[in-house]
């Protein structure tokens, strides 16, 4: 449970100084000018540590959940599409950027892909959140 005593900031970029370590997890070439969205005008500024970022981020999310496929993982990562002076509609993120990512994790041994429930995260992956989020902890006190 102390991945829900932690602030989600602190627990991603903690995760994220981690995920550097594993040699898998590395920013596919080119992946500096992706664009997180159709509806994005730029890519990420901090293109450098967007990737683990992301990575980290998919982790505690999926920690946080049962199930889940990368659909369901576009909407998380969408956002508004303004549309000028038509009313504005929520839209998908990019699903290349979570299914590589999905990928990487699931070759780090982080993430498990089942038959029925889509992606879950493994034992590996559920004790290296909650030993960060320990290590948060700690600190703190």
């Amino acid at each position: 449970m102390s991945l829900y005593a932690v602030e989600p900031l602190e627990l991603i970029q903690s995760l994220a100084l981690k995920l550097r370590e594993f040699e898998v997890v590395k920013p596919p070439k080119g992946s500096e000018f992706w664009k997180t969205a159709f509806f994005k005008e730029l890519a990420p500024v901090d293109h450098e540590n967007f990737w683990y970022i992301r990575c980290a981020s998919l982790l505690r999310r999926m920690g946080k959940t049962d199930g889940v496929g990368v659909n369901r993982l576009k909407k998380v990562y969408g956002g508004r599409n303004r549309r000028g002076s038509a009313s504005s509609h929520s839209a998908k993120g990019s699903g290349k950027i979570i299914r590589l990512a999905l990928q990487q994790l699931e070759k780090a041994n982080l993430v498990v892909k089942t038959e029925k429930n889509g992606r879950i995260i493994s034992k590996e992956g559920r004790s290296l959140l909650e030993r960060i989020a320990y290590s948060i902890i700690r600190t703190k006190k």
